[in-house]
């Protein structure tokens, strides 16, 4: 018998909490998918997704040091303003 509860809902949160367990050498997609009575196919798109999302955590946001592709903006609240011409006076 299965002592853990029935996940009634698979949240963001309780799916990233498997795919970090399982790319963390943990168990297994095959373990996983016999425990919580799973298609491996549903956890194949979970680690996907997880992969094509996974650079989004290495950005530098503002206020925080280290270098980044991405420009910066100067931080919350200033944003880019349109240049405008003036005329000779």
């Amino acid at each position: 018998m299965n002592e853990e509860p029935t996940v009634k809902r698979w949240t963001a949160r309780r799916k990233a909490a498997v795919v970090t367990d399982i790319f963390k050498g943990k168990t297994t997609v095959a373990e996983v998918a016999r425990q919580h009575n799973l298609a491996v196919s549903e956890e194949d798109s979970w680690i996907d997704e997880a992969q094509r999302n996974m650079g989004n955590g290495f950005w530098t946001r503002p206020g925080i040091s280290g270098s980044s592709t991405r420009p910066s903006y100067g931080g919350p609240g200033r944003h880019w303003a349109r240049p405008t011409c003036r005329s000779a006076r």
